[in-house]
């Protein structure tokens, strides 16, 4: 099982740190950053945020060799754990990368979380560290335990953008199949009962006319679904997860 753990390293200059646990890895182990993020069309520089970049086995040091701009090289010896920890600069608030300020803090995991080439089809686990006080997590991401959240291989975990702070949120049950809205800078007039019943009749059109079938009882393809809406007052834009 590969591990990320994903904490606050400092508020105020916008950093994530991530530490990578992979298991077995390989003599000459690839890691590597996407271009890509689903739901946006366009080559992406996620990696440009990345500094500080350490690897180790045990006790060990691990040389890292960057191959190109998104791809480093770990040079491995036996099958001791490879550890690989890094900070992110999360400053990008669109909904394509990651944000972390004293009120909010957002990422995409193809912007934060460096892929084990070869090992994507492993199950991935992920560890959030200690939240400022008042702060939640919230994302489609299945919990496994306080903290930890489960996914059967990369694909799934870097589809699961993840969202922390003090937000609003609410669910409803549209076919069978739970919802929840998560909506940060709502508004102290915000009308989350009218946002929750339009969402609700819209999601049930929508599952009826693609997984209905001809008597409208098929169940949809998931268990649950989240929506995460960050409302600014200059701003636009986003991704199909």
């Amino acid at each position: 099982m590969i591990r990320y753990h994903l904490e606050i390293d400092d508020l105020h200059t916008h950093h994530f740190r991530v530490t990578l646990t992979l298991p077995h890895p390989a003599p000459l182990q690839r890691l590597s950053l996407p271009v890509w993020i689903p739901g946006s069309y366009l080559v992406r520089e996620f990696s440009r945020h990345l500094s500080g970049l350490q690897a180790h086995q045990g006790r060990r040091a691990v040389a890292l060799t960057q191959l190109d701009k998104c791809t480093w090289q770990a040079e491995c010896s036996g099958r001791t754990a490879l550890t690989v920890s890094w900070r992110v600069y999360a400053f990008d608030n669109s909904v394509r990368c990651a944000w972390l300020d004293t009120q909010r803090g957002f990422f995409n995991g193809t912007g934060v979380f460096l892929r084990a080439e070869g090992r994507e089809a492993d199950e991935h686990r992920l560890t959030l560290g200690a939240l400022p006080a008042g702060w939640e997590a919230a994302t489609g991401l299945p919990q496994v335990a306080p903290g930890e959240y489960g996914a059967p291989d990369y694909e799934a975990l870097v589809d699961h953008p993840v969202e922390l702070g003090t937000f609003w949120r609410g669910t409803f049950t549209a076919c069978g199949v739970a919802h929840e809205f998560v909506v940060a800078g709502a508004l102290p007039g915000f009308d989350g009962a009218r946002l929750l019943a339009d969402t609700q009749r819209l999601c049930e059109a929508q599952i009826r006319f693609w997984h209905g079938g001809p008597d409208g009882t098929a169940p949809p393809p998931f268990e649950r679904y989240v929506f995460l809406l960050n409302a600014v007052d200059d701003g636009y834009g986003g991704l199909e997860h």
